[in-house]
């Protein structure tokens, strides 16, 4: 599994397994499933519900947690107490530290962001988070957060798939040295439809998944497919040895459209409680 090291020396497996939406009572099952798939990177937040079931995977793997590449997020309702959220993330998980933590949104509309990051960055000095980044923060809001803080986010976890790749989004991210991950790589099976898509897959001896998640890897995205089917769990892991051309990863990226399956960070405002 190929890795990529962070802004301060962390490294990440680059193809990970997301739990979104995954029912809280299923979680444990598919993340047990995942890890004995093979993977090592779980990405899981306080707004799904289901970090305990991240836990009880966890604790029952016989899996080093050295091995294991744990993220969650903030919730947008806690950013005015983001210690107390971290520590209960923390509970839910069982675990001693996070690898990664997130801001979830940056939900300008309450401006709290930047306090939030404050605390992270007092949470990740006493070595209780690996590394802290953001999530959803858009060019004006990472100059905020950057302008008002010492340590630089470690990543920048955005919506990201074929027809809507947030180019120049994630250029700035990287031009300050954050990591760029995808969520929604597959653009929620809605980009592996997609005519170019399929005729690289034939091309290639690959599903379509297996394309798309191999133009993340080649771009050097991070990127956290979801699934609670074992077979496409062990295809989507497959995809990190998929080396597309020059032209053909041309050929994906000119398929932008700019349509947008999520909320507009711009505007998005709900609490997550």
């Amino acid at each position: 599994m190929p890795e990529l090291t962070l802004n301060n020396g962390v490294t990440i497996p680059q193809l990970g397994f997301g739990v979104f939406q995954i029912p809280p009572e299923e979680t444990r099952v598919a993340v047990t499933q995942a890890l004995d798939a093979g993977y090592r990177h779980i990405d899981t937040a306080a707004a799904y519900r289901n970090e305990s079931g991240v836990g009880a995977a966890i604790a029952h793997s016989g899996l080093a947690r050295e091995d294991l590449f744990i993220t969650t997020k903030l919730r947008n309702g806690e950013q005015g107490s983001p210690r107390a959220a971290f520590e209960a993330s923390r509970k839910a998980l069982g675990v001693d530290w996070v690898d990664l933590y997130l801001i979830h949104w940056p939900v300008p509309s309450q401006g709290l962001y930047t306090q939030a990051w404050k605390e992270l960055e007092s949470l990740y000095a006493q070595g209780l988070i690996r590394a802290i980044g953001v999530s959803n923060f858009l060019p004006e809001h990472l100059d905020e957060l950057l302008s008002k803080s010492t340590v630089i986010p470690a990543v920048n976890q955005i919506e990201a798939h074929p027809t809507f790749q947030q180019a120049g989004l994630a250029q700035k991210s990287r031009s300050h040295g954050m990591a760029v991950e995808a969520y929604s790589p597959l653009g929620q099976g809605r980009d592996l439809e997609n005519q170019v898509v399929a005729e690289l897959a034939a091309q290639y001896g690959a599903t379509p998944a297996q394309v798309v998640l191999a133009w993340h890897l080649g771009l050097g995205n991070i990127v956290i497919p979801k699934t609670v089917s074992p077979e496409r769990m062990r295809e989507n892991l497959a995809a990190a040895q998929i080396k597309l051309s020059g032209p053909d990863l041309a050929r994906i990226s000119a398929l932008e459209s700019g349509t947008r399956i999520g909320a507009d960070p711009a505007l998005a405002a709900f609490t997550q409680l």
